[in-house]
């Protein structure tokens, strides 16, 4: 059984979480939190709360990288495949710590409790897609952290760290709404050379990723209308200064719409029309 450090509230388990390099502690402890905020015996903030770290506690692997020096490796061999959940996995491993970030560095926004439920949910099932990831690379003989990964992703998470707003546009409705996009191609190449256990883990990560962008989506407008502003403009305006890059096509358009995130929020910001 994993030892989990102690905490007092919910945003010094998040600390907590977020701080550990050990990624069983980390994953354990996301999902511990999340149960515990879930039956109301943890208070949200506590004057014994550690401070936010600025970056997530991480194993000495992988090696960390520029993402252009990622290689890409074709599907259809093992080393392909496993490049694929590697590279998911460290995704995914993120995806925890930005949630947990989300909870614990805006725990003192004056926004409902129900806003910390949806992302601890978020957390647990991060933590819960990593592990599925790390078991099949386990199972093709691999492991995380035997390749190299990207830094880019907590990028995101260090230039929205002052702005809520800000940080749900980029996070949920940017780098969550583009697993909406690539995943249910990669499903059907999985299928396609016969590895139907990673499908299967990719169907569960699929599903539950609606859910996370609409839980982005659903309190990004709460938001925008609490200050009366048009979510689509605000979205493209906080987009323009904070996020590098154009957004990529194609859209899953159903599947983002199902989460609430229409085409009037990001169609005018492909690579073809945003200069800015």
């Amino acid at each position: 059984m994993t030892t989990l450090p102690t905490f007092h509230s919910l945003r010094g388990a998040a600390v907590e979480a977020i701080s550990a390099a050990d990624l069983a502690v980390k994953t354990e402890l996301a999902q511990e939190a999340a149960r515990r905020w879930q039956r109301r015996t943890l208070s949200l903030r506590s004057p014994l709360d550690r401070p936010v770290p600025l970056r997530p506690g991480r194993p000495e692997k992988p090696v960390l990288t520029p993402p252009t020096q990622v290689k890409k490796r074709s599907l259809g061999s093992l080393k392909g495949r496993i490049a694929l959940l590697h590279s998911i996995a460290h995704i995914e491993l993120n995806a925890v710590d930005l949630a947990l970030d989300i909870v614990a560095r805006f725990a003192s926004e004056t926004v409902p409790n129900s806003f910390f439920d949806g992302w601890m949910k978020v957390a647990f099932e991060e933590a819960k897609h990593f592990r599925m990831v790390r078991q099949r690379l386990n199972d093709l003989g691999a492991d995380y952290g035997d390749l190299p990964a990207h830094d880019g992703l907590w990028q995101a998470a260090h230039d929205t760290r002052n702005d809520l707003t800000a940080r749900l546009a980029v996070v949920p409705l940017i780098l969550e709404a583009r697993g909406l996009d690539v995943t249910p191609a990669l499903q059907a190449r999985m299928r396609e050379t016969g590895d139907f256990e990673t499908a299967a883990v990719l169907d569960v990560i699929y599903e539950d990723e609606k859910g996370h962008v609409a839980v982005g989506a659903k309190w990004f407008r709460f938001l925008c209308a609490r200050e009366r502003k048009d979510p689509a403009a605000t979205f493209q305006q906080l987009v323009r200064a904070n996020f590098r890059g154009p957004l990529k096509a194609p859209f899953n358009d159903i599947a983002r719409a199902e989460a609430g995130l229409t085409p009037s929020f990001y169609r005018s910001m492909t690579a073809s029309t945003n200069l800015s």
